[in-house]
């Protein structure tokens, strides 16, 4: 049976006490309402990786990175190798996200790499896909989605493709205060299964978590999740208050 997840990603938000507050009240919240078989997934800024593993360390939750380098090392100033997160026993990385591809110019090249480098060193790939809003104003949402699936992972083994977790996050959605309806999500989600099962196997598809993100709340989650192919999410600015998080990660 596939994985019920929940991932927080903090993207580039607080200091270092701010960071050690939250991982604290966020295991407040956890012993208060701890969610049954769901994974929290937390994924802080880089700086904060061991801090956050040394509260993981203690508390039930995975931690994740945002990003990884598509190199494997060497002269590359300023970047973080997937080895480098694997030696941290990080369990995560998110790779993909709409504002990687948007602002840093990441190529679906790019991100097949780092999904590569990942999977070498045994860190789980969360890797997200999503759709411009002119994209789904033209009816042309499923043909992005698929494109970046097909450029980005479709190349992989089964063994390795098993190791991948989707993200759906329509861009139009993000930070922005709209949400796809519960049925947008359910019918994007499906086709991204359909996929998977074309691609490799229905069995494989039956077992790959797929992640809603975008504007995803405490208040809308129960509903969002309610859907057949609705997994779990990937959580933005809800992440970053503790009494939230952990009410979207009991909203199955």
């Amino acid at each position: 049976m596939r994985s019920k997840i929940v991932a927080g990603n903090w993207k580039m938000n607080l200091d270092f006490e701010k960071a050690d507050d939250l991982l604290f009240q966020i295991g407040e919240e956890l012993e208060k309402n701890t969610p049954q078989n769901v994974e929290i997934v937390i994924c802080p800024p880089a700086l904060y990786l061991e801090l956050a593993t040394d509260f993981a360390d203690e508390i039930e939750f995975k931690i994740g990175a945002q990003n990884i380098s598509q190199h494997t090392g060497g002269a590359y100033t300023g970047e973080i190798s997937a080895q480098m997160i694997s030696s941290m026993d990080i369990d995560y990385c998110i790779i993909g996200h709409s504002e990687r591809r948007k602002y840093f110019n990441e190529t679906s090249e790019e991100l097949s790499q780092k999904v590569a480098n990942l999977l070498e060193f045994g860190v789980q790939p969360i890797f997200c896909v999503g759709e411009q809003l002119e994209d789904r104003d033209a009816n042309q949402h499923f043909d992005i989605v698929k494109s970046q699936l097909k450029e980005g992972l479709f190349h992989l083994s089964s063994s390795e493709f098993s190791n991948i977790v989707v993200a759906y996050e329509p861009v139009w959605a993000i930070g922005t205060g709209r949400t796809a309806s519960p049925e947008q999500a359910q019918e994007m989600h499906a086709f991204i299964r359909t996929l998977i099962t074309e691609n490799y196997s229905l069995d494989i598809a039956n077992e790959t978590s797929i992640l809603y993100g975008g504007s995803c709340n405490a208040k809308n989650a129960k509903e969002l999740f309610s859907q057949q192919d609705v997994d779990g999410g990937l959580i933005g600015g809800a992440s970053l208050v503790a009494k939230d998080f952990i009410a979207i990660a009991n909203s199955f």
